[in-house]
């Protein structure tokens, strides 16, 4: 369950409102690969997102009202730079806090121009199980140092490739990655480091469109199946699937995990802030 948690966190924001060429993501292949660097934000479109986004998902086990986690967007100044600051919380709820519970923070700054982390804060309690995370980017250096405030280490890792941390890789996507590029049956891959494992390609694979009931009506979505790489996080051929609303916001709907027995899924089930409108299909 706590990973699953995990993978509302990884999963949002993937695959937002489209830039002009020549900005953002670059393919380097017409198969399996995009590659990302830092560029500004094209000035011809207006970003995704904006600072007071707020969005809340509750996920489900069966019956089992589980978990809620939330995402917000703010301003900060950093290091003598405008960034963004995003604060991920998630809790478990009513019966599922008595057998398992969880009480995660995840905060990341980012700049505000070209989507760079610099720093991600990872603050977990997951049924005893707790970890305190700061990584530091040093771009001019080309290295992130990892602190792990519980265990008392540092670790340095070398940034040989642009590498985004666990929430400002979703905004980076959003004002960043040409939605035309995407191929059914293709996928797109993104370095991420976030923990004292490395860093590590995450992938997610473009299964074509697909229209969800929620709450809020019907919404027309983008559906995806994401991946990692083996021995990760997640396991590779583990039954995830990842829904995201077609519209300029491009925001999580819907997250659903296949088990032996049942399933487990996370709704979207709040929102405020948003910067564009959220299209509702109506009957």
């Amino acid at each position: 369950m706590k990973k699953f948690l995990l993978l509302v966190f990884l999963s949002y924001g993937f695959f937002t409102s489209a830039q002009d060429n020549g900005h953002g993501l670059a393919m380097n292949s017409k198969k399996d690969h995009f590659s990302t660097s830092y560029r500004k934000t094209s000035k011809k479109k207006e970003s995704a997102f904006k600072p007071g986004e707020w969005l809340k998902f509750r996920m489900h086990y069966g019956w089992l009202n589980a978990s809620i986690a939330t995402l917000q967007v703010k301003s900060a100044e950093i290091e003598g730079v405008s960034a963004y600051h995003v604060v991920g919380k998630g809790k478990t709820t009513g019966l599922a806090s008595v057998f398992f519970k969880v009480d995660d923070t995840y905060e990341s700054y980012f700049d505000k121009k070209d989507g760079r982390p610099y720093r991600f804060i990872r603050k977990i309690d997951e049924g005893g199980y707790t970890k305190d995370v700061e990584i530091n980017f040093d771009h001019k250096k080309a290295t992130a140092e990892l602190n792990d405030k519980k265990n008392k280490k540092k670790i340095t890792f070398t940034l040989q490739d642009s590498v985004q941390d666990l929430l400002s890789a979703f905004y980076y996507l959003r004002n960043n990655f040409e939605l035309e590029d995407l191929v059914q049956g293709e996928s797109i891959k993104l370095n991420m480091l976030y923990d004292d494992d490395g860093i590590f390609p995450f992938k997610l694979k473009y299964l074509g469109k697909e229209v969800l009931r929620t709450k809020f009506g019907k919404v027309e979505c983008l559906k995806f199946r994401p991946y990692v790489q083996s021995g990760r996080v997640f396991k590779e051929q583990e039954s995830l699937s990842l829904w995201v609303s077609n519209d300029k916001n491009k925001i999580p709907v819907r997250i659903k995990a296949d088990l032996a027995v049942g399933s487990i899924k996370a709704d979207l089930d709040g929102y405020n802030g948003l910067k564009h409108q959220f299209k509702i299909i109506m009957d």
